[in-house]
């Protein structure tokens, strides 16, 4: 029992580690709103991660608190910078309908092979990446995905109809994408 509170522990200390670099390697390159959004997306992201890698589940909360940062966040930025922020906002968008709508397709061509929670958490990550970072970020994340599963395959870890979660894949292309975008 002791072990795996260690290991919760050392899991969950991950999250504030992760942000402060992102902190520390951006805080010069970016003003503070692109900043918060990306440190938004970095801990909802984290959540979603260890949530599906733990339960091979998206929660509809997790997908809806994302959805209501985002809209709390960029509300008062319209008042206060409406000329920078009508850009972001757009992008925001648009990124969110492109992610949903590529894994909505992929999910619909496949028969379901694609979790409908990874669907909504890449529309509502697409609204904190922008339509210049979500695809990055989901080409990173698939790609490492694909790798990785047929590693397993060809190990003979997982059988070709076997199952794994997307969306801590999906992080790692969100982090490849934040960091270095």
């Amino acid at each position: 029992m002791k072990q795996l509170k260690w290991k919760t522990a050392v899991l969950w200390a991950a999250l504030p580690i992760l942000m402060t670099v992102l902190w520390l390697v951006r805080f010069k390159n970016l003003s503070p709103f692109p900043l918060l959004l990306r440190e938004m997306v970095l801990a909802f992201g984290y959540v979603a991660a260890v949530g599906d890698a733990k339960n091979k589940l998206v929660p509809n909360r997790l997908v809806l608190v994302m959805l209501g940062g985002w809209v709390l966040t960029m509300t008062p930025q319209l008042f206060w910078q409406t000329e920078k922020t009508l850009p972001v906002l757009v992008s925001g968008v648009l990124g969110a309908l492109l992610g949903g709508a590529v894994f909505l397709t992929v999910y619909l061509l496949s028969r379901h092979g694609l979790g409908g929670g990874d669907v909504k958490f890449m529309a509502a990550a697409g609204l904190y990446l922008g339509i210049q970072g979500v695809l990055p970020a989901m080409l990173a994340g698939s790609i490492l995905s694909a790798a990785i599963g047929l590693g397993l395959i060809l190990a003979r870890r997982m059988d070709r109809k076997g199952t794994m979660p997307l969306i801590p894949f999906l992080y790692v292309g969100i982090l490849l994408t934040i960091f270095f975008r």
